[in-house]
């Protein structure tokens, strides 16, 4: 081939989806799943959060094995699992008790298994006696064991039992209510978004620069705003919950649901890591998606056990 002529162009490659694009593409199709779980009943919500919180674990602990600890993933998926569907079990059940929608044998079988004393107590025991076993087993292939054994805990308190504690938290009156459920995740979207847009036009003052250098005092103002203009507006959609319940939620979202998203990006930079995950393209993992609810729903849970609830 003579080098003096020039080589033929090779057809351009037809460019695929903005970055923004596949965000909204696929915001969209996990808001309207998540939506349509929610609102179809308590079984299809436990399981979509059950499996959330398994998602979102198995997430965490890649992070933790990239700064350099090897927790138990399996043991702790498994134990994750078991907390969250004998917790959504043991709140919902009575319900389909009550209407006679279940045998003897079930029955006798909650009595018996799926109590929340039984479920909490009994995972929190058994985890870590499973643990040490574990490291005993595999010492001295995996180094720092009891850190590691840690690391694997540390997962169960940071995504599993708050996850655990939705019931609890959007528990109404008679029962399920699918409205509080809906009404507490807008409280948290509009958080992000208020953030989002607020931080793009009017953000100047950095929030935490050596954690997440995107994030200002201007963006979280505005997510505030909106988190409580939003909470205003669902007493339309659910007016049997008090403004004054509605807002101490979205004075909660407000405050913790920020430094639930700033602990989550300090953990991703303590270990090197962009996403924890690439669950939703675009959206990187679920961790990534729910970590507001990490330490909205504890705070929750607190204000209503001191409420007397």
């Amino acid at each position: 081939m003579n080098p003096a002529l020039p080589s033929p162009k090779s057809a351009p490659e037809k460019a695929g989806p903005s970055n923004l694009r596949l965000r909204l593409i696929y915001g969209a199709i996990g808001a309207a799943g998540l939506l349509i779980c929610v609102w179809f009943g308590p079984i299809t919500f436990g399981l979509f959060f059950a499996a959330t919180q398994a998602v979102m674990l198995k997430e965490f602990y890649r992070i933790m094995r990239a700064s350099g600890l090897f927790p138990a993933r399996g043991l702790g998926i498994v134990a994750g699992l078991v907390l969250c569907l004998g917790t959504y079990a043991a709140y919902y059940y009575p319900q389909f008790q009550q209407a006679g929608d279940v045998s003897t044998a079930i029955a006798q079988f909650y009595a018996t298994a799926i109590s929340l004393e039984v479920v909490w107590i009994g995972t929190l025991v058994a985890l870590p006696l499973l643990l040490i076993i574990r490291e005993l087993m595999v010492w001295p292939r995996y180094k720092h064991p009891f850190s590691s054994a840690g690391a694997t805990l540390f997962g169960i308190f940071y995504v599993t039992i708050p996850l655990a504690l939705l019931p609890w938290v959007v528990q109404g009156p008679a029962g399920y209510d699918y409205r509080r459920v809906i009404c507490l995740l807008f409280l948290i979207w509009a958080s992000d978004i208020g953030a989002y847009v607020a931080g793009k036009t009017l953000g100047r003052h950095k929030l935490a620069p050596n954690i997440s250098p995107g994030k200002t005092w201007e963006g979280w103002a505005g997510g505030a705003l909106l988190t409580f203009v939003i909470a205003w507006a669902c007493g339309m959609f659910i007016p049997d919950l008090s403004l004054t319940h509605r807002l101490v939620a979205a004075g909660v979202v407000a405050v913790f649901g920020p430094l639930g998203d700033l602990a989550e990006s300090m953990l991703k930079r303590s270990a090197g890591v962009k996403d924890s995950g690439t669950f939703l393209p675009g959206h990187g993992g679920l961790l990534d998606r729910f970590d507001a609810f990490l330490l909205v729903l504890p705070v929750l849970a607190l204000l209503q056990l001191l409420a007397g609830r």
